[in-house]
This record gives C-alpha cells, structure tokens and sequence, in this order.
C-alpha cells in the first residue's frame, strides 16, 4: 500500500488554522462557462495568497494525454509550462484564512489523491470542501441562474438552492477526481459540498462571467467567507448585454431564446405540470441552439475582421 504523503510536499511554513474551509477545482471535466475555473482564478487574482502545499503533479498526469506547451526559441528550448496542482493559503476580505486547490484534474491514482487530500485536510484541521463547476442546461441567460447544491449531509444544504426545482432524481454520470473527493471525504465523516451552476447550454463553450459569479455568492453563503465581488459582477453584466446584442441581431435566435424562457418559467413556477414544454413555440433542441449561436458568433467575427 503507497503511503499518500509521498503525493505532496509542504512549502515553507505552514500556519496553525482554526477550522479552515478548503475550495477546491481541478480543470479537465465539465465545467460549463468555465464556472470553477474562473471561480478559483478570481479568487486567487483579488486575494491575497501564497502556495503552502504542492502535489506530485509527476506521477498524477499523463502528460502525452495533454503535453505541457514548451518555447522553442532559434536554436534552443528555453521555457516549459510546467503543470502544477497545489494548495493555496489565501485570506478573504475580512482577513479570514482559508484554502484554494486548484490544478488540472489528475489522470491516474485517484484514489490514492483522495486519501492525499484528506491527510493535508486532516493535518491542516480543515472544517469543509466545497467545490463548484458548471453544468450546460437547457436554460436561458435571461433569467437567474440555478444551481444544483449536493453535499455529504443534508443540513450542509439548506442555505443554498437556486431558483425553481431541481431537474435531477437519480442518475448515473461519468466519476470526476472532484466528485470522488467529495464521495470519499464525506464517507470519512468530513462535511463536503458541491454546487453545479446550470448553465445555458449554447454558451457552455464560452467563459460565462455569471456562473462564476453564482458560484461565489453560494460558497459565500454557505461558508461565510467574503470575497471581492465587484469585478467579477461587471465583467458578467458586460457579457451579458454581448450576448443580448448579439441575439437581438438574429431573428432565429431570439425565437428560441424566447421559447427557453416560456420552458423555463413554466417549470420553476408550475412544476407539477406534465408538460413543462413551452407551449405553441417550436422548440429546438440544445445541439441546435448551441449550433445557431456558434454560427452567429462566427458570422459575427468574420464581419468584424
């Protein structure tokens, strides 16, 4: 049996911490407008931090998988991004501590990484994970965004839930290292939660600025941590009037849009309907959507150009 201390190493001093809650996002698997990605990456822009645990990212990827991008330059290499997944102290606005782990998602020993996570949570005291990312829905963008909240015990969930009823019963969905995490540390008797931001299946390609920004707001509710908002919140209303420009321009696509909405408001407010269908819209499906508006956008960036 491989001892999972070996998969990490400390950086410098590590604090003592009382009760730290621990976010974590690992990039590789769905993660609809880049809800987590961007998430982490605000934080870590706008908070004050620094790298307090660092994993064995050698032995977790499969580089030929995704090979790191190197600089060639005239006649030598001279650069290598060099894949990390590591642990981040960082402290919330009201100077609060806590823990970001963020990297790429790791392609093997899994549970082994499960079992390193908890030893750095048990050595660290940590009192909660949470984690977050982004589902593509059948949803418009003109309407507040839901969430689906999951976690190791029920009452960890009941300051957060999005709007409407949750679309989900029982499902079986391809595993992730975060979901496993989550499963594993919960059975360890850790208070683990997740939250899924629905988001509109036709930009689930793009960066979407309000998912991340739904995100935050229900880890900050949930955790009590406070975070620099501001930002975040203009870049989502700047690409949230892109957008309706953009769709205003297209007839099709202001029809469809138009019947998500009418899908939409039937199902958060009349849910015990059996047909949650907007009525007398013709509906596409999601392919279609996404497909509409990707060639909007490319018709767009051609005219641009």
């Amino acid at each position: 049996m491989f001892d999972p201390t070996d998969l990490y190493r400390l950086d410098g001093d590590v604090p003592e911490l009382s009760d730290p809650v621990l976010l974590y996002h690992f990039e590789g698997f769905v993660d609809a407008g880049a809800t987590g990605r961007l998430a982490m990456a605000h934080l870590l822009n706008k908070l004050e931090h620094r790298v307090i645990v660092t994993f064995d990212h050698d032995r977790l990827l499969d580089y030929r998988s995704r090979r790191p991008i190197m600089i060639f330059d005239t006649d030598r290499w001279v650069d290598c991004d060099e894949p990390r997944i590591v642990l981040h102290l960082v402290h919330d606005l009201e100077g609060t501590p806590f823990l970001v782990l963020t990297g790429p998602e790791p392609d093997r020993e899994w549970e082994l990484f499960a079992k390193a996570v908890r030893s750095v949570a048990d050595r660290l005291g940590v009192a909660r994970l949470v984690t977050a990312h982004g589902i593509p829905m059948a949803v418009p963008h003109t309407r507040p965004l839901g969430l689906t909240p999951h976690g190791s015990k029920p009452e960890l969930l009941k300051d957060v839930a999005g709007p409407g009823v949750s679309p989900f019963g029982r499902v079986q969905v391809p595993a992730s290292i975060a979901s496993l995490i989550e499963y594993r540390l919960g059975l360890a008797g850790y208070d683990a939660v997740g939250y899924s931001v629905h988001v509109p299946h036709y930009l689930a390609q793009a960066e979407y600025p309000q998912a991340a920004v739904t995100a935050l707001d229900a880890i900050s509710l949930s955790t009590g941590l406070i975070f620099p908002m501001d930002e975040l919140r203009a870049a989502a209303d700047t690409t949230t009037a892109e957008i309706q420009e953009q769709i205003e321009a297209s007839e099709e696509l202001s029809t469809a849009i138009k019947g998500l909405e009418q899908q939409y408001d039937a199902f958060t407010t009349g849910a015990q309907r059996e047909n949650l269908m907007a009525e007398n819209i013709p509906m596409p499906t999601g392919d279609e959507l996404a497909a509409q508006f990707e060639r909007f956008l490319a018709e767009r960036d051609e005219r641009d150009t």
